[in-house]
């Protein structure tokens, strides 16, 4: 008994050991990806930093994000609808700083006075809010949308900084917000857990003075598990600069990303999702 006492004491350091800013999801949050399977190795940037993003203690979601671009490559999580607020604050990611920092994301207040550090330092790890000020026909468009998460808690751990990208404002309101709010609900009727992944191309166009990377595409896909012997998958990809979005199966997002990121073939989900 003692020496499982002393496994459960050792197990829980671990645990409080575990960071924000990790090695790989697989070992720290698998459960956002379907078969605890991440997207393969094509689509990491130079400069790539693993995100379980981490509110109130617990895990909402992944992140994959580029740190030179300033942008996420993708945002992983299931999708839980439900009616709630839309939260207001922003937060970023103290631990893109350096390991030291807290765990769990903060709003830049709390890091620029309860941590001293200077908005220089942390602009460095990331984008910031200034980043996003005076927007012309662009905002802030989020990957993982809080309209996808059933309690407050989860939707306010969407509004960091490091899930969204500077979007066309009429795709985010318009053809984009049609597939979040209409398309997902139609697409997921009978499934038990559906797992999303939704990216950002990387373009060749700048805000905040060559800061922050303008997406050239975004796209989504899903994985539905209905029961044991059916799985369906479908997804979608948009320029971003145009009120148009194109729904395509899993394997020819797939393809069309392998061709747009061209590091390799791209595998967005563990083989058992259907392609077509």
């Amino acid at each position: 008994m003692l020496w499982l006492l002393l496994l459960q004491v050792l197990a829980s350091c671990l645990w409080l050991g575990h960071s924000e800013v990790v090695k790989s999801f697989e070992s720290s949050c698998p459960q956002f990806f379907f078969r605890e399977t991440p997207p393969n190795e094509a689509l990491e940037p130079q400069k790539p930093a693993w995100i379980c993003q981490r509110y109130k203690n617990q895990y909402y979601f992944a992140t994959l994000y580029d740190r030179k671009m300033r942008i996420p490559v993708y945002s992983a999580y299931i999708y839980q609808p439900g009616p709630g607020k839309r939260p207001k604050t922003w937060l970023v990611e103290p631990q893109l700083i350096g390991p030291t920092y807290p765990k769990t994301m903060e709003k830049e207040w709390t890091l620029l006075n309860r941590y001293n550090v200077s908005l220089e330092k942390l602009s460095q790890s990331q984008a910031i809010l200034h980043d996003y000020k005076n927007l012309t026909g662009l905002n802030r468009g989020h990957l993982n949308p809080n309209g996808h998460h059933d309690d407050y808690s989860s939707r306010v751990a969407t509004f960091t900084l490091t899930n969204i990208v500077p979007q066309d404002e009429k795709l985010n309101g318009g053809a984009w917000n049609n597939y979040e709010q209409q398309t997902m609900i139609r697409n997921t009727q009978g499934c038990k857990t559906t797992y999303a992944i939704v990216g950002a191309v990387p373009g060749n166009n700048y805000i905040a003075k060559g800061r922050v990377n303008k997406p050239s595409h975004l796209w989504s896909a899903a994985c539905c598990v209905v029961d044991n012997n059916y799985i369906k998958a479908w997804a979608v990809i948009a320029e971003n600069d145009k009120n148009q979005a194109e729904l395509l199966t899993l394997g020819e997002l797939e393809d069309t990303l392998t061709e747009l990121y061209g590091r390799g073939q791209v595998s967005l989900f563990d083989s058992d999702c259907p392609r077509e």
